[in-house]
């Protein structure tokens, strides 16, 4: 079946006033927005990193373009990252909502890369910012024993008619993630199920403090949420007096990515 330029217009138009009705109803739709105008889709080693092995799945590397493509046309709306857990609606010839379950990290396997990376991360701001020495960045992304989902540890459902198994509004919300770790690489720990802190081998409160006074990578950011700590009620003692120790903030059956 051909598809004139008509179609497509009217389609996109329905698929407007569907999104504008949903919004009237008090429903959010924002948009994932991948950066115009760049022949990579992620710029941070994050964001790379997740591509790279996205794209290291073979049995689905004829699917893996068009949900690319997606993304690109910003299709993809509401992306939401939580442990063990990807959702979002996805823009085709319908509004199809998209899960994606990811098993969490093996407890042994993660204790294995705390033990390896010991002293080879020196503060959280290095960690989030992939500033990492080759060691650990080979040991992070390697594809048995690393951070980033197996194909055999992912389930994916969607509602749309596709019954592949991985249809290519899968496919755009994965790639999604990549541009979602660009800018808050935090949210790839969250969904493995692990705690980033364990890497760090000598950062300390005040340094995470000082983060918070200072321009750098992550200038901006929510600092008090990715540390685990109030910030808003720290207090930097004057100078000669002893610093108080800062305070710890105590649908259907789903398809098989094999």
């Amino acid at each position: 079946m051909w598809w004139s330029y008509e179609d497509v217009r009217e389609q996109k138009e329905r698929l407007q006033r569907e999104i504008a009705k949903r919004k009237k109803r008090g429903e959010k739709f924002e948009p994932l927005a991948a950066p115009p105008g760049q022949k990579k889709l992620c710029a941070t080693f994050w964001g790379q990193a997740w591509c790279r092995n996205l794209e290291s799945y073979q049995q689905y590397e004829s699917r893996l373009p068009r949900g690319r493509s997606y993304l690109r046309q910003g299709n993809v709306y509401n992306l939401e990252i939580e442990a063990g857990q990807l959702g979002a609606v996805v823009a085709g010839s319908e509004l199809y909502d998209t899960s994606i379950h990811i098993q969490p990290l093996p407890k042994k396997q993660w204790q294995q890369i705390v033990k390896a990376g010991a002293g080879q991360v020196g503060s959280m701001l290095d960690l989030l910012a992939g500033k990492l020495g080759d060691g650990l960045m080979r040991l992070l992304t390697d594809p048995q024993d690393g951070l980033f989902p197996k194909p055999k540890e992912i389930r994916f459902d969607c509602s749309c008619p596709d019954h592949a198994d991985m249809c290519k509004h899968v496919s755009a919300v994965l790639y999604g993630v990549g541009v979602l770790l660009d800018t808050r690489p935090e949210l790839l720990f969250t969904l493995r199920g692990v705690d980033q802190a364990e890497l760090l081998s000598n950062a300390s409160s005040a340094a995470i403090i000082d983060l918070s006074a200072k321009e750098g990578d992550l200038a901006g950011a929510d600092l008090s949420a990715i540390f685990g700590i109030d910030l808003g009620t720290v207090v930097i003692p004057p100078v000669m007096e002893e610093a108080k120790p800062v305070k710890k903030a105590g649908k259907k059956a789903a398809k098989s990515c094999r």
